[in-house]
């Protein structure tokens, strides 16, 4: 048994934009008045999406006392302030029912409101519903949870972090600033103005003829306690400048189908305002934005199996109290859109913005934060391009008006696109996105900054998982043949050979009979699971994005695919230097090509699960997470008390057969 972690909890702080390098440390920027209030907490949880509420539905269910800050006032990220209502699942792990134990009860509840799992009949999931309910079925949740675990939640919503206190040798957070937002006297309640409205007023200490503010302290509750970054975009990442990664990854035997040879950090994937629309019996009259053609030349229904109003419409519908008579298009069966259907969009053609060069990028890079002040003492404001989300927001609604009334398709040419009136577009603060504007709250966010890991055994560079540790692609494509060379085509048909690794390094075992590899990486360190494909929404190759004739990145969709069902490990979600932050949900230690596959709902809940129970343990063990993987590959013994935990919690760290010896995944689809 390792001896018991004793850490350093001290109050002095260092310049967050120096830790990188170390540098001597100072002061954080003091705020202009003391914090209103001082709040104290065993685990910060920043971010209220699905991977933050799993954080919290655990640490509660542990008995610790959570505090839960959140950017909009809804709980629930993908399926309530994001809008993608509709859970993104594969069909044998769905079958199986191979969920978290929060995931599980998520669905059963989903199930219990509305008698069905799926009340909008939509057809691309087995369940699509109400952005605004998901809310109150997470908060309800989390208050069963606290009752049951005895533990406590105090949630902060309409609340960022601005600032933290870091110990002088920079590993570890002693407390952590935020500020709260209320409307101001006399002001429009929240949620009247879009995000690109808000945002920068929502980091100032200041009050403004929008908000009133309340500055809050986060601490310690006793002498130890956990911050988990589990925000849209690993922010807490990108204000601690851990080590991390933005954007594409070169191209290496990890990473074959990267589309480059070098990294594109302002190439990420691209993020999208949802909106809810419903059909209606009557024509509806509905005025041109007047911004619209400056967007309109991007948007299209993108194939033509899928060129039908009608299948788009009913895709993700939310809500249909009347069934629709049976169609079908391009293969797909669906019901008919009637009056009172409501569709939620999000679309690749459509309402996705998709920037992908320095000009517009969306997630700030390490150089930007530093060229905006913004990793300096009190100069953090989001890390992101306020003026990209005015147009993510402007392109959204330009997208429904296309629906509504363009006659346009930039992929599939002239006569494909056809005037629908019959559709009314909802907002008001009682609409499904809860907006007076009737766009979703936040976008819904595919990538952000993805952290690199502590160096480990295997990983010298600093633990990241990889394509290859989870595709299925068959790489004896000439395409790999061609484009890597020959040595690196070698190390990367040796990485996929498993057990006959050795043979192929030696040349016993022709390149030509290892096609791809039979299973997912097996990592000893698992403490969660998903299952998705490998799915892109890729960056626009020129600045704007909705420029006529623009292209997607050349080569980014080439790593799509089909994944095995994968492993969430444990050194994926510690950071370098800083020992008492732990990371969620889309900022885990994956590759570009990874993440596509290691970000949709279920995948965030099973992570944040991790999250939780990693920080309890840790706290009643009194050893730092990272303790627990130190030694590898010798035996951990405490780490593998932590996985039976995990799954004598019903939190799974591994799919049913796992194993060296079984090759045999085909059935998992």
């Amino acid at each position: 048994m390792k001896r018991r972690h004793k850490q350093g909890w001290q109050k002095s702080i260092i310049s967050l934009g120096l830790i990188a390098t170390f540098a001597p440390y100072s002061a954080i920027a003091t705020p202009p008045r003391n914090p209103d209030k001082t709040v104290n907490c065993e685990i910060l949880v920043v971010g209220g999406g699905l991977s933050g509420a799993a954080t919290v539905y655990e640490g509660l269910l542990a008995g610790k006392t959570v505090c839960l800050t959140e950017i909009t006032d809804w709980l629930g990220g993908q399926i309530s302030s994001q809008g993608t209502s509709a859970l993104d699942e594969r069909p044998t792990q769905r079958k199986r029912q191979f969920y978290s134990r929060g995931y599980l009860e998520l669905r059963d509840r989903i199930q219990r409101k509305y008698g069905k799992l799926n009340p909008g009949d939509c057809w691309v999931s087995d369940s699509c519903f109400l952005p605004a309910d998901a809310h109150t079925i997470i908060d309800e949740m989390l208050k069963d949870a606290e009752k049951r675990g005895k533990g406590k939640l105090q949630w902060f919503p309409n609340t960022v972090i601005k600032d933290l206190e870091i110990s002088p040798d920079g590993k570890i957070i002693n407390n952590a600033i935020a500020i709260q937002h209320q409307p101001a006297k006399n002001a429009p309640p929240l949620n009247t103005f879009p995000l690109s409205q808000t945002i920068e007023d929502a980091y100032q200490y200041e009050n403004s003829a929008k908000f009133n503010k309340t500055i809050i302290r986060f601490i310690p509750k006793k002498s130890q306690w956990y911050v988990v970054d589990a925000s849209e975009t690993g922010e807490i990442v990108g204000l601690t400048d851990v080590p991390y990664r933005l954007g594409i990854d070169p191209r290496t035997h990890l990473e074959p189908s990267a589309s480059t040879t070098t990294n594109n950090p302002y190439c990420t994937q691209g993020f999208t305002y949802t909106f809810a629309m419903e059909s209606t019996k009557e024509h509806q009259q509905q005025t041109m934005p007047p911004f619209y053609l400056q967007y309109s030349p991007y948007f299209s229904y993108e194939l033509q199996r899928l060129a039908n109003f009608d299948l788009v419409f009913t895709y993700r519908r939310i809500w249909s109290p009347t069934k629709g008579e049976p169609a079908k298009f391009g293969g797909i069966n669906f019901s008919k859109p009637t009056p009172g259907d409501i569709s939620m969009q999000n679309w690749t053609w459509g309402n996705d913005y998709r920037p992908g060069t320095a000009k517009d990028n969306l997630v700030y890079t390490r150089q930007q934060l530093q060229a905006t002040g913004q990793l300096q003492p009190g100069g953090w404001k989001g890390g992101l391009r306020t003026e990209t989300f005015r147009k993510g927001e402007e392109h959204a609604l330009s997208y429904f008006y296309w629906l509504y009334g363009g006659t346009t398709d930039s992929q599939l040419g002239k006569g494909v696109k056809k005037p629908q009136t019959n559709i009314r577009f909802l907002a008001g603060l009682n609409s499904p996105m809860g907006t007076a504007h009737g766009l979703s709250k936040y976008p819904y966010m595919r990538e952000g900054r993805r952290i690199i890991g502590r160096p480990s055994w295997g990983h010298s560079n600093g633990f990241t998982i990889w394509e290859i540790d989870i595709s299925r692609r068959n790489y004896q494509d000439e395409y790999y043949r061609k484009t890597l060379s020959p040595y690196m085509y070698r190390q990367l048909k040796a990485a996929i050979a498993g057990l006959e690794a050795t043979s192929v390094i030696r040349g016993e075992i022709p390149l030509g009979e290892v096609l791809r590899r039979k299973r997912s990486t097996i990592f000893s360190d698992a403490v969660g699971i998903g299952h998705y494909a490998i799915d892109f929404h890729p960056c626009m190759l020129k600045s704007p994005p909705e420029a006529p004739g623009n292209k997607e990145f050349p080569g980014e969709r080439r790593g799509a695919g089909q994944a095995y069902p994968f492993q969430i490990t444990l050194r994926a979600m510690i950071p370098q230097k800083i020992d008492n932050l732990l990371v969620g949900g889309k900022s885990i230690a994956t590759s570009h090509i990874a993440a596509a596959a290691y970000r949709v709902h279920s995948f965030e809940w099973s992570a944040g699960a991790a999250a939780g129970t990693v920080a309890a343990f840790s706290l009643n063990e009194g050893i730092a997470p990272y303790q627990l993987v130190d030694d590898f590959p010798k035996p951990e013994p405490q780490l593998e008390v932590l996985q039976r935990l995990l799954e004598k919690n019903g939190n799974p760290t591994a799919f049913p057969d796992t194993s060296i010896f079984n090759e045999s995944w085909d059935d998992w689809r």
